[in-house]
């Protein structure tokens, strides 16, 4: 059965991690799928939002310790791994490392749906989506000083953004183990749920977002992102831009009229 799986229902798609046996630790293969599928959704006119989700009885555990036991890494080929220091570097960047820049890539909502464990590059890997529904018993940790390894999947540029650099640094160097309420706190989570409850809630929040305009959804993302590297004058001025656009489409005259009407909007999908 393959490592991955990609399946889109309607305006949705779905990855699911599908190593359930090595707690959907990384190999190869699923890393080759998940920047193939990470390409489909960026490029596909007909998929509005994306969950990604594990198998089993985590989302995801990171780096397959017993594969860098054996001497292979959880991000490369065993051939890169034994090699040298630069083929290793090089495996980063042509693998793991093209998964947060697709990401940034894609403007639809991301959503991780998380359970069980999210470890190490597992919880960068959530880190790098837009939204986090986690269930009330997972645990997660930055997990990587524990085996004596940086975030090399880009957890050292996402974590200080989402939670400050302090806690950052504190979380990267004592990679103790958070739960879902610790993370909710700090920030790091968007929603807890029970655990019985988490798939009907990630998809009930999926078919929202994917009921919303699809083009101010995508440019709302965009002006969030941007913005983050922007002065204030760049990003008025480009949110400007945004308005002018948005209020020439059909869905912006549709949501006045709903609004006045006291009924839900019906966008163009």
């Amino acid at each position: 059965m393959a490592d991955l799986l990609f399946e889109q229902n309607g305006n949705i798609a779905t990855i699911t991690l599908n190593r359930p046996e090595s707690m959907n630790a990384f190999s190869e293969e699923m890393v080759l799928k998940w920047i193939e599928a990470l390409e489909t959704v960026r490029d596909s006119e007909d998929i509005h939002v994306l969950i990604v989700k594990g198998n089993g009885r985590c989302f995801c555990a990171g780096g397959d310790i017993q594969a860098m036991k054996a001497g292979e890494g959880f991000f490369a080929s065993k051939e890169d791994i034994t090699s040298t220091a630069l083929a290793r570097k090089n495996s980063l960047w042509k693998k793991i490392q093209r998964i947060p820049l697709l990401l940034e890539e894609i403007d639809k909502p991301v959503i991780a749906q998380i359970h069980g464990f999210a470890m190490g590059a597992g919880l960068d890997m959530a880190l790098m989506c837009d939204i986090r529904i986690v269930a009330e018993s997972t645990k997660l940790s930055e997990s990587y000083i524990n085996v004596g390894i940086v975030p090399g999947d880009g957890g050292a540029y996402y974590l200080p953004r989402i939670v400050g650099i302090d806690q950052a640094l504190d979380l990267l160097w004592t990679g103790r183990i958070l739960s879902a309420q610790d993370a909710k706190e700090k920030g790091l989570v968007t929603y807890v749920v029970k655990d019985t409850g988490l798939e009907e809630f990630t998809n009930d929040y999926a078919m929202k977002l994917a009921g919303k305009s699809k083009v101010v959804v995508q440019m709302i993302k965009r002006a969030v992102y941007q913005s983050q590297t922007m002065s204030l004058r760049s990003s008025l001025d480009y949110i400007s831009s945004q308005m002018g656009i948005v209020t020439e489409l059909p869905d912006f005259k549709e949501g006045v009229r709903a609004v006045a009407e006291k009924r839900n909007p019906q966008f163009n999908k």
